[in-house]
């Protein structure tokens, strides 16, 4: 009988659980949409259906050993509880590992969805074989997930890993978190939209007038059109997330940096803004050490990631 864990990815947006094989490989796959209430219970029952489903998909076919599940949240390892969730802030202080192991009779681990999406990469992905690495996920906000010697760090709170919040511009806009110039408001999916509309009145011209609430993916098809309003856009993203990178290259003389999240997909237009701003603020050996690379697991790196700390690993 194989052994088989059930590993899940909570989103703001979108839930999806999956049976996983020791292999990493997913044999059968879930999805639904995240309940938006503010009764956590809605999620509890949401993920409760979904694992119900791939645990009768598989039936007597494995063994299962465990649940990973990889949320948008400051996660307290050492209790595996929730300590903060923008986005889901009906999940703060809630016990969501404690009432879904009495729902579904098994262990639950919960992750930092960008650190699991870093594990995940670091198992089966762009950074496989490669003791450090650091991996950003560029959304609609930043995550980044930090392996070092081959082992996730988290910190003792659990906010290691959180580069979407890297002050980029002291002066700059306010940031959910508090702060001020954050990473996350100038290289995420909503930022490239914001800086968009800021724009708009210094290009008259641009194809993105004639399109009604457009989102990133329309400004990434229009800068690949030489747009300069959305070539700008994402110049300036590029910008800002290479000094981020810049310091993290400083600091922690990574091997390999995996950029992955739907922002990604706009690699051609921001990358080598990204690369031009390490060259000149990073130290050169570490900078020419470091391989920046797209993350290879794409949607899936969160789950993989899950799957491979509910089997017990710790990378």
């Amino acid at each position: 009988m194989d052994e088989l864990v059930l590993a899940g990815d909570l989103g703001g947006t979108n839930l999806r659980i999956a049976a996983v094989d020791a292999d990493g490989r997913l044999l059968y796959r879930a999805e639904g949409e995240t309940p938006r209430h503010s009764d956590a219970c809605k999620i509890v029952d949401a993920v409760v259906c979904l694992a119900s489903e791939c645990l009768a998909a598989i039936g007597s076919d494995g063994e299962v050993r465990g649940f990973g599940l990889a949320i948008p949240a400051i996660i307290q390892s050492d209790e595996n509880r929730i300590f903060s969730s923008p986005n889901l802030p009906e999940l703060n202080g809630f016990d969501l590992s404690g009432e879904l192991t009495k729902k579904l009779g098994l262990s639950v681990t919960l992750e930092n969805d960008a650190t699991a999406a870093a594990i995940g990469e670091h198992w089966l992905g762009a950074s496989r074989g490669f003791d450090s690495s650091i991996c950003v996920t560029l959304g609609t906000g930043v995550g980044g997930g930090i392996i070092l010697n081959g082992k996730p760090v988290r910190g003792p709170d659990g906010t290691a890993g959180e580069i979407g919040h890297i002050c980029v511009e002291p002066l700059g806009v306010a940031c959910g978190c508090g702060s001020n110039g954050c990473l996350e408001q100038y290289s995420s999916a909503s930022a490239i939209v914001r800086m968009a509309g800021e724009l708009l009145k210094e290009f008259p011209d641009s194809k993105l007038r004639c399109i009604e609430n457009y989102n990133a993916s329309n400004i990434f098809e229009c800068g690949i059109a030489d747009d300069l309003l959305c070539v700008e856009v994402f110049r300036r993203a590029g910008m800002y997330l290479g000094i981020a990178l810049s310091g993290l290259i400083n600091v922690l003389n990574p091997e390999v940096i995996v950029i992955g999240g739907g922002v990604a997909e706009g690699w051609e237009l921001f990358i080598e803004h990204v690369r031009a701003e390490i060259r000149k603020r990073a130290f050169q050996q570490p900078a020419e050490r470091a391989r920046i690379v797209r993350a290879a697991l794409g949607g899936d790196a969160g789950i993989i990631g899950a799957a491979r700390f509910a089997f017990g690993k710790t990378a």
